[in-house]
């Protein structure tokens, strides 16, 4: 009986080790076996979103598939809904990395496996504008501070919070810190704990936010990697970051989707959000003809019109151009627009000579680098940004990258320069500003206004 009783307690004990093994799901192969990389990430501004084609894009989607395809693995991407999630989904060994925009802290690093540093980032409170903001925790008492759950920032507030007890938070189960700062530009909470990366794009959607203080240093951003996957993995992973840093393709990566967020203070962001429901909706059929006759984003062409004339269909200026896109008589005429001050003729002519521009550049010029250009090319002439790409050359700097053309053009007003060029001077810190201001009105447009039948242009 006695051996019987033990056969049996052996028997539901192997039963039930096997039936919680079956709860979790068995490590994924490494790529290395299987070709596919698993990463998990989340679906934020800063990282991983699908844009107006459905086509994943984002900082952390690029790079990760400039890792993989370097060797020939295939991807996929896990959307974790939280922090909490994609920890989990890592503590499974469902993922090889977490490229998600996560700061590598010293709490994590104890209990986390990171790669290298390709960032830095700091982590602000941020309020709405008042006449009085916090400008240190203390000011914080009785304000509700809301906090991504599980994120760097709690690490940071707890810490501070051995100094003033009376600290206190509301950690939320969000994505990131965008859909905090959201309710704070709603009135709905006081303050938010934003990474800096995610405030300067945020802003530009919440133009009454304001930083308030930093909560302490900069912190390091790295990828997590999976502890079960081979130092051999953790050397490719260090490799491909110093070869990216070399090579001048992650400073390319973070122009492309931060270069132009700090232009703020000189764009007039209030303005396009408050007027995309007058003016551009009585605009918004004659930029959708455009796209269809060029296949440019019409949102694109209406952050140019903004830029230009904050839409006003009547605009003339000093210099003698005039409409919404403010065309030159000498432009107008070769585009075969009759009257500049009627917007629909305005914004085909100018649709038109923005495709002309791009196309007027070098093959080498790739996407979306050879829009900006052109943009620099429509307010300052092709000649001048041209002669650019020459003293960018001159300089050492790639000429077929925005990310470089836009620290030369400033450079076509010194005389030093300009006497060599062969268009002479050029007001380019001006170009520069304007396609930075484009951007930020696009990137307003693409957030908030639809995509035209399917739009697949430029």
């Amino acid at each position: 009986m006695t051996w019987f009783r033990y056969f049996r307690g052996c028997l539901l004990s192997a039963v039930l080790v096997s039936c919680l093994a079956g709860c979790t799901p068995a490590p994924i192969p490494a790529p290395e076996d299987s070709g596919e990389l698993v990463v998990v990430t989340r679906n934020s501004p800063t990282t991983y979103y699908l844009n107006a084609k459905s086509e994943a894009v984002g900082f952390e989607h690029d790079l990760v598939m400039q890792f993989a395809q370097a060797r020939g693995w295939k991807v996929r991407f896990v959307i974790a809904e939280t922090l909490p999630e994609l920890f989990e989904i890592m503590k499974k060994g469902q993922a090889h990395i977490a490229a998600a925009g996560l700061s590598a802290t010293e709490e994590r690093r104890r209990s986390h496996r990171f790669g290298p540093t390709y960032g830095q980032v700091k982590e602000w409170v941020v309020c709405r504008q008042t006449r009085q903001p916090p400008k240190s925790v203390a000011d914080l008492a009785g304000m509700r501070l809301e906090v991504v759950a599980q994120s760097s920032h709690v690490e940071s507030l707890r810490m501070l919070k051995r100094r003033q007890p009376g600290l206190a938070w509301v950690e939320m189960k969000v994505p990131s810190s965008e859909e905090l700062l959201e309710r704070v530009e709603l009135g709905l909470s006081d303050c938010a704990v934003s990474d800096s990366d995610s405030f300067d794009i945020a802003r530009n959607f919440y133009p009454t936010l304001v930083r308030a203080f930093a909560l302490g240093d900069s912190q390091a951003q790295a990828w997590m990697i999976d502890p079960l996957m081979g130092l051999g993995f953790s050397r490719q992973v260090m490799r491909f970051f110093n070869e990216s840093e070399k090579s001048g393709e992650l400073a390319r990566l973070r122009e492309r989707y931060f270069g132009h967020v700090r232009q703020l203070e000189e764009a007039d962001v209030l303005g396009v959000l408050e007027k995309r429901g007058t003016l551009l909706r009585s605009l918004a059929s004659h930029f959708y003809k455009a796209q269809n006759d060029t296949d440019m984003d019409w949102r694109l062409l209406a952050a140019v019109a903004y830029q230009e004339s904050q839409w006003n269909a009547r605009a003339v200026s000093s210099t003698g151009v005039r409409g919404i896109m403010m065309l030159t008589e000498d432009t107008a005429d070769h585009l075969g627009v009759k009257d500049r001050l009627d917007p629909r003729e305005s914004i085909l002519g100018g649709a038109r000579y923005l495709v002309s521009l791009a196309a007027a550049l070098p093959e080498e010029v790739a996407h979306p680098d050879r829009i900006w250009m052109a943009l620099a090319a429509y307010n300052v002439g092709m000649g001048h940004v041209q002669d650019a790409r020459v003293l960018a050359q001159r300089l050492g700097r790639d000429p077929n990258t925005w990310n470089d053309l836009k620290e030369v053009l400033p450079l076509l007003s010194r005389g030093k320069y300009a006497s060599k060029l062969k268009y002479g001077y050029a007001r380019g810190g001006e170009a520069r500003a304007f396609v930075e201001n484009v951007r930020i009105y696009y990137d307003i447009l693409m957030k908030y206004e639809k995509p035209y039948r399917g739009f697949f242009g430029a």
